[in-house]
C-alpha cells in the first residue's frame, strides 16, 4: 500500500473535477485513443459526472478500466463488436483499449469511475477482489450489473466516500481510495455472480444453454480449437445453426468470438512477457505476424510493439514481473 502513496506524489494526485492530461491519438479508423501517461501529469484514478454531451457518447478507447454508474436513463451501449441494452440503475464495465460508447434513449444521470493498472491492478488483486473475468475481461458475457432500488444507496455511499477522499486528501490518501475501490468491485462482483448463477439455473434465460456451453468450450479449448466447425462438432449442432444463434444473441460471428479470445491471450502475453511478437502471434494461431499486427491494432488502436513499450514504460516494468 505504501507504493500507492509514492505514486500519489509522483503523479500530482488524482482528479474528480477535471480531465487529466492525456495523450490523444486518432488511429486510421477515426476512433480516438486517449492514453493516460503519468509523465504528462495524468491522473491514475478519477471520478466524474456523466453529463449531456459526455465523451462516452462517442466511440473511444482509453487505457483505463472504466466503470459507468447509470443512476437513471436507458439506451444501448456498444463494446467492441457487441451491443446491449441498459436501464438504470446499472453498472457498466469496460476494459482498457476497448472501443465503447453509449447510445442513450433518454437523459442520463450517472458517474464515471476510471483507474489505470498503475493505481489498482485487477490481476494482482484477483484473489482478493475476483473481478477479473467477471466484471472485466469477460469477452462473452454482458459487462453489465443491474441493481435493484435497495442496493443503490450502497453504491452511492461508496462513490461519495471516494469523491470526498479525492477532495480532502491527507494521510494514507491512496490506501483509502484503494480500499473503497476494492469494496466497490467486490460488491459488484458478488452481485454479478449471483445474476450469472440465476441465469445458469434457468431462472433467467438471457443466453440459450447451447451458447452458455459454447462460452465454456471456447475458454477451455481456444488455444487448440480455432474454427467454428470444431465447436459445432463438440456441441452436436451444425456450424450454420450455431453461427446463427451466436449472431442473434451477440451480434458477432463465431469466428469473431474465437478471435477475440485469442487476441485477449496475445494481449496478456505482450503485456506481461518479453516474448517476440512473432512468437506471441504464432501461439495465438496467426502464422502471419503482420496480419496479427493489423488485427491487434484494429482491436486496441496500437501496434503490438507500441502497446508493449508504452505500457511497460509507464508501469516502470512492473507488468513484466507477473506470472
Amino acid at each position: 500500500m505504501a507504493e500507492n502513496s509514492s505514486r500519489l506524489k509522483q503523479w500530482n494526485g488524482f482528479s474528480s473535477d477535471q480531465l487529466p492530461r492525456m495523450n490523444d491519438h486518432r488511429p486510421a479508423n477515426g476512433i480516438p485513443l486517449r492514453l493516460f501517461d503519468p509523465r504528462q501529469g495524468g491522473a491514475a484514478f478519477k471520478l466524474e459526472p456523466i453529463r449531456a454531451g459526455s465523451e462516452f457518447l462517442q466511440p473511444q478507447r482509453c487505457n483505463y478500466f472504466t466503470v459507468l454508474w447509470i443512476r437513471n436513463g436507458r439506451g444501448r451501449f456498444h463494446a467492441d463488436l457487441a451491443s446491449h441494452d441498459f436501464r438504470g440503475p446499472a453498472l457498466l464495465f469496460f476494459n482498457p483499449y476497448q472501443t465503447f460508447f453509449l447510445e442513450p434513449a433518454s437523459a442520463l444521470d450517472g458517474v464515471s469511475l476510471q483507474f489505470h493498472a498503475n493505481f489498482f491492478c485487477i490481476e494482482t488483486y484477483h484473489e482478493a477482489v475476483g473481478c477479473n473475468g467477471i466484471l472485466f475481461n469477460d469477452i462473452h458475457g454482458q459487462p453489465l450489473v443491474s441493481l435493484d432500488a435497495g442496493l443503490v444507496p450502497e453504491v452511492e455511499h461508496l462513490l461519495s466516500q471516494m469523491t470526498l477522499e479525492l477532495r480532502t486528501t491527507g494521510l494514507a490518501h491512496a490506501e483509502i481510495l484503494v480500499s473503497y475501490l476494492k469494496v466497490f468491485l467486490i460488491k459488484a462482483t458478488r452481485l454479478k455472480l449471483e445474476q450469472q448463477q440465476l441465469e445458469s439455473s434457468g431462472a433467467s434465460q438471457s443466453s440459450p444453454p447451447v451458447l452458455v456451453r459454447l462460452m465454456q468450450l471456447i475458454e477451455e479449448h481456444y488455444q487448440t480449437k480455432r474454427s467454428p466447425h470444431e465447436y459445432a462438432e463438440l456441441l452436436h449442432i451444425s456450424a450454420k445453426a450455431l453461427g446463427r444463434q451466436v449472431k442473434t444473441q451477440w451480434g458477432r460471428t463465431l469466428t469473431e468470438l474465437i478471435r477475440e479470445r485469442l487476441l485477449k491471450h496475445a494481449k496478456w502475453q505482450l503485456l506481461h512477457t518479453l516474448r517476440p511478437v512473432k512468437e506471441v502471434a504464432w501461439e495465438a494461431g496467426f502464422a502471419d505476424e503482420f496480419y496479427f499486427s493489423r488485427l491487434f491494432k484494429k482491436a486496441t488502436g496500437m501496434s503490438p510493439t507500441a502497446f508493449r513499450e508504452f505500457e511497460t514504460t509507464i508501469r516502470g516494468g512492473r507488468n513484466l514481473s507477473m506470472k
